[in-house]
C-alpha cells in the first residue's frame, strides 16, 4: 500500500523509523489532529455550517432568471380570411424578484446564524474533544504496559517462591501446603499475564486508529510529575465559569433561539409578503397571420400575496414549532445541570486524586517494608511462604494502582479545563512535560 505524503509526514512525525524512537504525548496529539477520523468529520461539518449563513442571507437578496424558448407553430386560420402556414416563434426573457417584506426569511436568515453559531461550538468541542481522547487513549496504553510490566514481574517472584517452596519440602522444612499454595500463585499469575497481554494489545490498537499508524514506544511518567491544586481552589467559581464557556452549554442555548425564530418562521406563514417585480422579454415570429413581428416588453411592479388558508397546516407547523421550542429549552436546562455535575466530578478528580496519589505513594513504601519484612521473618521461621506470597500481590497492587491515580489526576486536569471551554494544546503541554 503506498502511503500520501501527509501519512508518511506523520509517521516520521511519530518516530516510525527502524529504530525504536519514544513518542511523547504533544505528537499523538498532531498526528491525531491530521489523522483521527472523527476529527476530520467535525472539520468537514464546521466547513459545511459556514455556508448556512451565505443561504440565509440569499433569501433577503434579489433573485434573477433567465428564460429562453423556441417554437414551431403549424396554423390553420378560417374565417373572413384564412391563413394556412408554418412559422417558428423565439424568445428571451429576463425576471427580478427582490423580497420586501418576507417575515418568514428574516426568521431564516436568523436560524442561519444560528446554525453556524453552533457549527463552530461543535468545531470548538471537537478540538476539545480530540485533546482528551489523546491523553486518554495515551494513559490507556501506559497503564497497560505497566500492568504487563508488573505482572512479569510479579510472576517471576512468585516462581522463585515456587522454587524455594520446592525446596524447603525436600529437605523436610516446609509441608506440601506451602507448595500447592505457591503453585496455585503462579498458575493464577500466568492466566492473569494472558488477560494483561491482550489488554495491552487492544489499548495499542485503539491508538493506532487515533493516530492512523503504529506506535512503538511512548514517554513514560518521569521525576518532573508533580501535584498540583486547581487555580482557583473553589469549585463554585470553576462551576460559574463553565455555565458561561462550556461549549456544550453554548451549543444548547443557541438550539434555543433556533427552535424560538423557528416559531417566528411558522408564525409568519399568516403574514403577507410584498415583492418587488421586474421583467423584461423579448419574442419574434417569423410569420403568421400577421407577418413577422418582433416584440419588447418591460414590466415592474410590487406584488402583494396574502395566505389565506392552507388547510390548517401553517397552524399546526406553529404548534408544531412552540413544542419544539419548549423542548430545546427544558433541554438547555438539562444541560446547564449536566455541565454542572461535570465540572464537580472533574473538580473532585484532581482534588482527590491527589490525595489519592499521596496516599497509595505511603502504601507503597509500607507495602516494600511488609515485603521485606516477611521475606526475613519466612527465613527466620516466623512467617510462611503464604505470607510473603500475599506481601508480593499486595506490593505489585499498590504500585499499579499508582501507576493509575497519576494517570487519572493528570486527566482530570484536562478535563476540568474542558469543562470551563478553556482547553488548549498549553494544558496538554504542561502535561507533556511530566513524561520523558
Amino acid at each position: 500500500m503506498k502511503l500520501t505524503k501527509t501519512a508518511l509526514s506523520v509517521l516520521l512525525a511519530l518516530g516510525f523509523q527502524t529504530q525504536a524512537q519514544a513518542v511523547d504525548l504533544i505528537e499523538i496529539y498532531h498526528a491525531a489532529q491530521s489523522q483521527d477520523a472523527v476529527f476530520a468529520s467535525a472539520r468537514a461539518a464546521q466547513q459545511a455550517g459556514q455556508e448556512k449563513l451565505t443561504q440565509g442571507r440569499s433569501l433577503l437578496l434579489p433573485s434573477v432568471n433567465l428564460s429562453a424558448n423556441t417554437t414551431s407553430n403549424d396554423l390553420t386560420y378560417s374565417g373572413a380570411s384564412s391563413y394556412s402556414g408554418q412559422y417558428n416563434t423565439n424568445g428571451y426573457g429576463v425576471s427580478l424578484v427582490q423580497p420586501l417584506f418576507r417575515e418568514q426569511n428574516w426568521a431564516m436568515y436568523n436560524q442561519a446564524e444560528l446554525q453556524v453559531a453552533i457549527s463552530e461550538a461543535q468545531f470548538k468541542l471537537a478540538e476539545q474533544d480530540v485533546i482528551l481522547r489523546s491523553a486518554q487513549t495515551y494513559f490507556d496504553v501506559l497503564i497497560a504496559q505497566d500492568t504487563v510490566q508488573l505482572t512479569a514481574a510479579q510472576k517471576s517472584a512468585i516462581a522463585q517462591q515456587l522454587e524455594q517452596a520446592k525446596r524447603n519440602f525436600e529437605v523436610g522444612t516446609a509441608t506440601i501446603t506451602d507448595t500447592h499454595e505457591a503453585q496455585a500463585r503462579y498458575d493464577l499469575i500466568v492466566a492473569q499475564e494472558l488477560v494483561a497481554a491482550n489488554n495491552l494489545e487492544v489499548k495499542q490498537r485503539t491508538l493506532q486508529q487515533l493516530v492512523n499508524g503504529e506506535v512503538k514506544e511512548l514517554n513514560v511518567l518521569g521525576a518532573a510529575f508533580k501535584l498540583e491544586t486547581p487555580e482557583p481552589s473553589d469549585a463554585q467559581k470553576w462551576v460559574s465559569d463553565a455555565l458561561l464557556g462550556n461549549y456544550q452549554i453554548a451549543m444548547a442555548q443557541a438550539g434555543f433561539e433556533l427552535a424560538e425564530q423557528e416559531v417566528a418562521r411558522n408564525r409568519g406563514g399568516h403574514l403577507p409578503t410584498v415583492d418587488l417585480v421586474a421583467n423584461y422579454a423579448k419574442n419574434k415570429a417569423s410569420g403568421g397571420i400577421y407577418g413577422a413581428t418582433d416584440t419588447t416588453s418591460t414590466s415592474i411592479g410590487v406584488q402583494l400575496n396574502l395566505p389565506l388558508f392552507q388547510g390548517g397546516a401553517t397552524q399546526s407547523k406553529w404548534r408544531e414549532a412552540s413544542a419544539n421550542r419548549e423542548k430545546a429549552k427544558q433541554d438547555l436546562e438539562n444541560t446547564r445541570r449536566n455541565v454542572e455535575l461535570q465540572t464537580r466530578q472533574a473538580y473532585l478528580g484532581v482534588v482527590s486524586g491527589i490525595a489519592q496519589v499521596q496516599a497509595l505513594q505511603q502504601a507503597l513504601k509500607s507495602s516494600q517494608s511488609l515485603l521485606e519484612a516477611s521475606k526475613l521473618g519466612q527465613e527466620v521461621g516466623v512467617r510462611t511462604s503464604l505470607d510473603v506470597l500475599n506481601a508480593q500481590q499486595q506490593l505489585f497492587a499498590t504500585r499499579r494502582d499508582l501507576y493509575q491515580a497519576q494517570y487519572n489526576y493528570l486527566v482530570s486536569h484536562l478535563r476540568l479545563k474542558a469543562a470551563v471551554g478553556q482547553l488548549n494544546e498549553a494544558d496538554l503541554n504542561r502535561v507533556n512535560l511530566a513524561l520523558h
